[in-house]
């Protein structure tokens, strides 16, 4: 049984933004925005090293990751658990970097040194508070783009 439903990649590839966190070798935690984040299969998810010397670092001593993904409109999302597999060579990274360039990465083959592969072991929601005043998610979109709309007129 797949551990992605349908709505959890389509959450993903609606937002293209993750926020990683990794374990660094003192303990301590590092989350890192990611902007390549995209579904590989029913398990898997996927982004890019372009600037993530850190992430890479921390899961070659420690390949446990999560990712999260939220749509800041509708303050819903998901949090993925599970083990990273770092590919740096051959085939299996030639061909993340042109499915990397199909999706508009751009100078994906100069710019890409790992790509991150992330077994997803288990997956939750992630629903805001505000939601606990049973506002719909359409009262809380609409909430939401009246706060980034109205921030934007006024920067």
């Amino acid at each position: 049984m797949a551990t992605l439903s349908d709505e959890m990649k389509r959450m993903v590839e609606q937002q293209r933004l993750g926020f990683v966190a990794t374990v660094c070798p003192d303990g301590t935690p590092s989350v890192s925005p990611k902007g390549t984040l995209s579904v590989l299969d029913d398990d898997h998810l996927v982004f890019a090293d372009i600037r993530s010397p850190g992430t890479v670092a921390n899961l070659r001593t420690n390949p446990g990751i999560e990712i999260n993904v939220v749509d800041p409109f509708v303050r819903k999302g998901y949090r993925f658990k599970g083990q990273a597999e770092l590919v740096e060579t051959g085939p299996e990274f030639e061909r993340l970097v042109a499915f990397f360039s199909s999706r508009g990465t751009s100078d994906a083959p100069r710019r890409i040194r790992t790509i991150v592969i992330v077994r997803v072991d288990r997956a939750h929601p992630v629903i805001s508070p505000g939601y606990d005043h049973e506002t719909s998610e359409a009262a809380m979109r609409a909430r939401w783009t009246r706060y980034y709309v109205g921030n934007q007129e006024t920067a």
